[in-house]
């Protein structure tokens, strides 16, 4: 990190030099959001991995509220970045979870990873009873480096004309913080993945893989490998098909807010596979579960209530109560942020099939944010968990963009109006 600093650090002073040379006053975020400091930020993040990987991932999903535009372009790079470990490496954390001689409770085990995350790489392996497994092994030394690594990130944040100034960004980076803390902690991870395959036994929609508990630790991670392609495969798919599967995970969405309680906010395309013999949608990696509590539910359904019947005055104060702004936050910000809230509603009012795939909703609201992000005067910042939830709403829209869907989604917001709902999916 010192190095990545050391290096932006040079380059502002090499660029300032140059433009006062030719007689410009350059702007302290000029200086620091060229596209060479951008290369040295993004790659000294991507070799860093673990903690600092991740939330440079995580924050790639901000659509310029929080984050000024410049930077959140900058870590988007992060998203699909990330470096493996050697064969000793592995050797060695193998080791220290299984002990040594490991190899042989395995009829195979294929030491190059098949995926590769901020937090973990996964394996494919073979028992000697005939199990297929998928074996994530978390990098050595992730969880020990959490804080640091934030508090570092926190640090480049916070060089002038990245945030506005005075904004108070210490809870989100609390929330973060344990966040990362979770996901880097596989037993618990497990425990999520157990309880969302008892939720979703039986679905003719979704699968999830299976625990192995006798090679799973805090660092390991051991599940039933299933055969399955990328989520992008259903593109070139019938309408039908990528109807089915947009509507399917939305309402998916709602049924972790309302129902189940429980939300995997984490909406990397990379989490989402088809399963080639059943066609069900498989879904991955489930570090990032978050608890809904009741209260939080009753408060996002006021909400969404209140959008449904275009009532203004309980939309703001349904905002109000959720964090989007304070009582503090002057009313012309309340009005911007209302206003994104207001276009976000519009397809959702109408009972009628949307069309993911002709709209320019996304570009409005990208522009909306964009104003709002550039408001520099602007110091809210939500709650960290209204943000986890916004990040996987936010992920779920990109990929029915990304299938053309076709969905009618006031039917399915009307089925979550009065409570919990037991339809099955």
């Amino acid at each position: 990190m010192g190095g990545i600093a050391a290096g932006i650090a040079g380059g502002v002073a090499s660029g300032g030099l140059r433009r006062l040379a030719s007689g410009q006053r350059p702007g302290m975020a000029d200086l620091l959001l060229t596209p060479a400091n951008a290369l040295r930020l993004t790659d000294g993040l991507s070799q860093m991995r673990g903690a600092a990987l991740k939330m440079g991932q995580m924050l790639s999903m901000d659509t310029g509220v929080v984050l000024s535009p410049e930077l959140t372009a900058i870590l988007a790079r992060l998203r699909d970045d990330a470096r493996h470990m050697p064969p000793k490496q592995l050797q060695g954390a193998l080791n220290t979870q299984w002990g040594e001689g490991w190899r042989k409770r395995f009829a195979a085990f294929d030491v190059r990873p098949f995926a590769a995350a901020s937090i973990g790489q996964v394996h494919r392996a073979t028992t000697h009873d005939g199990r297929d497994l998928a074996i994530k092994v978390q990098y050595p030394g992730v969880r020990a480096s959490i804080d640091s690594d934030l508090d570092n990130i926190a640090g480049l944040m916070r060089l002038p004309g990245l945030l506005p100034r005075g904004m108070d960004i210490a809870p989100l980076l609390a929330a973060a913080k344990q966040q990362l803390h979770e996901e880097a902690d596989y037993s618990a991870e497990a425990a999520h993945l157990r309880r969302f395959g008892d939720l979703l036994a039986g679905s003719e929609a979704f699968m999830v893989p299976q625990v192995q508990a006798d090679f799973s630790t805090d660092a390991v991670l051991a599940m039933t490998y299933i055969t399955a392609d990328p989520i992008d495969v259903l593109v070139d798919a019938p309408q039908d098909i990528r109807d089915r599967a947009a509507r399917d995970l939305i309402n998916l969405v709602l049924r972790e807010l309302f129902t189940f309680g429980a939300m995997q906010t984490d909406p990397n395309l990379a989490n989402y596979r088809v399963d080639r013999e059943t066609g069900r949608i498989v879904l991955l990696d489930f570090g990032a579960v978050r608890g809904i509590n009741p209260a939080q539910q009753a408060t996002f359904r006021n909400l969404m209530n209140a959008g449904l019947d275009d009532d203004s005055e309980a939309i703001r104060q349904a905002m109000l109560d959720i964090g989007y702004f304070g009582t503090a936050t002057p009313p012309q910000h309340q009005d911007l942020i209302k206003a994104m809230f207001d276009t976000a509603m519009v397809p959702l009012r109408q009972d009628a099939p949307f069309d993911f795939g002709t709209t320019d909703l996304l570009e409005r609201l990208r522009d909306m944010g964009m104003v709002i992000g550039n408001d520099r005067d602007l110091m809210h910042v939500p709650p960290a968990e209204t943000l986890f939830l916004h990040r996987k709403i936010g992920g779920m829209y990109l990929l029915a963009t990304k299938l053309r869907a076709r969905v009618n989604l006031r039917a399915l917001l009307d089925t979550y109006r009065t409570g919990p709902q037991n339809d099955d999916i």
